[in-house]
């Protein structure tokens, strides 16, 4: 049985590829005509990803971290560019952000789930911290989830998949790992760092990418949001 459900933000939540394109159109506009959008914004998350722990660990700051995730993006299209437009685009790409909403699926979701005292709600998040804080407040998430049960990794000095940012919401949040399910759309951040940390893991696959090699495997994949409301009635009352 499940009493307790901790969401990813990012892509999940809301669709973070709309923000990308706009900001790829805007500043690389004879780029963005010639590469497969849907692909690089794969690749930005990915190197989003794979260099965030690098700036958790001090060695790289975060602007170069910014710069580095679209340059490499770029560069795999045969585009080069200079860190001052890296930074330019990171400019645009916050300002799009600012305007995104969350998912009507996502959104009736929580509505359902906030109204069930049986069931308690959370969120865990990698990024730097206010960048994150503004994504919770503009999709108004604390209408549904307490702030005390939100946990962003920079606050928390751990970053997904390690395992002891899900212990640490364990603790913060006073859940049952073995009853609590974590709702990602990124396996090897999201569903990794959940079941290594004894949690029940949902892939949210609307990418519809391919599993990656693991030792884990999640417990249920959904790849639209419409399917999430049954499964975790499911959930609830078994």
């Amino acid at each position: 049985m499940i009493n307790a459900i901790v969401f990813d933000v990012d892509d999940t939540l809301y669709d973070q590829q709309a923000p990308f394109n706009n900001a790829l159109k805007i500043c690389f506009p004879e780029a963005s005509k010639k590469i497969d959008l849907h692909r690089a914004y794969i690749r930005f998350r990915f190197y989003s990803d794979e260099t965030f722990c690098k700036y958790i660990a001090g060695e790289w700051t975060l602007s170069f971290m910014r710069f580095n995730r679209i340059a490499q993006v770029l560069k795999e299209n045969g585009f080069t560019i200079t860190e001052e437009e890296g930074l330019s685009f990171q400019e645009v790409y916050e300002i799009e952000l600012d305007r995104i909403q969350l998912l009507p699926e996502a959104e009736a979701v929580l509505t359902k789930l906030a109204g069930n005292k049986e069931v308690d709600l959370g969120i865990i998040t990698n990024g730097p911290t206010d960048h994150q804080l503004r994504k919770i407040k503009q999709l108004q998430l604390e209408k549904w989830i307490p702030i005390e049960n939100m946990i962003i990794s920079e606050s928390s000095g751990y970053a997904k998949p390690d395992p002891q940012i899900f212990h640490l919401a364990t603790k913060e949040f006073h859940f049952d790992a073995t009853k609590t399910l974590y709702v990602g759309d990124n396996f090897d951040n999201d569903v990794n760092g959940a079941k290594a940390a004894g949690w029940n893991a949902l892939w949210f696959n609307h990418r519809k990418r391919l599993k990656p090699i693991s030792r884990w495997d999640c417990d249920y994949e959904i790849t639209c949001f419409t399917e999430l409301p049954n499964l975790i009635d499911e959930l609830i009352e078994s």
